[in-house]
């Protein structure tokens, strides 16, 4: 349970930082590239941690897939960006492919990681 905890906050931290990203212009905006600096590095930190106890391969699939679909979310919330049936279509195959990846069976992950 730990693991998926860490994870949690990883992908938290990695949206931070890639939405701070965007906000420091370029790395031109000192407070918000510090801000990118600390949310990257807090969320390797975290993912780091998770690994302990969660596979990579689906440690690594559920960070990049979620952080990517709450990434372009955010996107299209606060700038405006644009929004179309294949943008949502996208976002449901990464969703789909989350879910997918949960439906290995528990005792198998464990294993792995063994």
């Amino acid at each position: 349970m730990k693991g998926y905890i860490h994870l949690i906050v990883a992908i938290f931290f990695e949206v931070f930082g890639t939405t701070m990203m965007k906000v420091s212009n370029g790395f031109t905006n000192l407070l918000p590239t510090i801000s990118f600096i600390f949310g990257f590095g807090l969320a390797f930190y975290f993912l780091s941690l998770s690994l302990k106890t969660i596979t990579l391969s689906f440690a690594y699939a559920i960070w990049s897939g979620v952080g990517t679909a709450l990434t372009a979310i955010i996107g299209i919330i606060l700038w405006e960006e644009p929004f179309s049936c294949l943008t949502g279509i996208g976002l449901f195959a990464i969703i789909g492919g989350v879910m997918l990846l949960n439906m290995t069976p528990t005792e198998q992950r464990h294993e792995a990681s063994v």
